[in-house]
């Protein structure tokens, strides 16, 4: 496009002049291959430049290179030195992946959780998500199935698939205050289904089997209007 060399010698200029959004916007351009040939390394030093400025995108971008190795060794002290950096900033995406890396790597799971908590109460739906298995499942945290279906919603609200499919699985159980209810477990585990769960499609199948006619029409009924309101985003 004509116009864009031009536009990138100034972004460079401005980046090598110590612009921190033109260092972002440098780090990207080579960690994408956007008119640059992909070069990580590359792509790790402007990164580097405009996170050691306070940049909590280039922060985030940098912790996720050192967490894959691309570019730079695979280092998970850098990883959770970066993430941390921005989740300190309210950086809801650096506090979620601060939470993956403390529950993945450590057995004690309360500091992944107080920053899933974080994440998920800036309306982080992969967090929200985690947020309700780890209640569900009793994971750093007492089990506890009301706060679980309470973070399953909010997911579900924003169109998490998994989500769907785990509200199912709680009311086919009747957990969390939520009475044992074939209509509304085989509603979710479709909805789930229709939107590419596998597990929801087993599942669904499974419980119609134990179905009346009456409630099978009934849980079709509810799942298209469900469909209808909880899609992936």
């Amino acid at each position: 496009m004509i116009g864009e060399p031009k536009m990138r010698q100034e972004e460079q200029r401005a980046a090598e002049e110590g612009d921190a959004s033109a260092q972002f916007a440098l780090g990207v351009q080579y960690s994408e291959g956007q008119g640059v040939p992909l070069d990580y390394e590359e792509a790790a030093k402007w990164y580097r430049k405009a996170a050691e400025q306070g940049d909590a995108r280039a922060q985030v971008k940098l912790g996720w290179i050192y967490y894959y190795g691309q570019g730079v060794p695979l280092n998970i002290k850098e990883v959770v030195k970066w993430y941390r950096k921005a989740a300190e900033q309210g950086d809801a995406k650096a506090q979620f992946q601060l939470g993956e890396v403390y529950y993945n790597s450590a057995e004690d799971k309360k500091e992944a959780v107080k920053w899933y908590r974080k994440a998920a109460e800036q309306g982080d739906a992969k967090a929200q998500f985690q947020l309700g298995w780890i209640y569900c499942y009793g994971q750093g945290v007492p089990l506890d199935y009301e706060e679980a279906a309470k973070w399953y919603r909010k997911a579900i609200e924003q169109g998490d698939v998994e989500a769907q499919f785990q509200l199912g699985v709680m009311y086919h159980k009747g957990r969390g205050g939520l009475a044992l209810d074939s209509v509304k477990a085989y509603a979710w585990f479709n909805v789930s289904a229709a939107n590419g769960s596998e597990r929801g499609s087993e599942e669904r199948d499974s419980s119609a089997k134990e179905m009346t006619p009456e409630q099978l029409a009934e849980a079709q009924k509810l799942s298209r209007e469900w469909f209808e309101l909880y899609q992936p985003k």
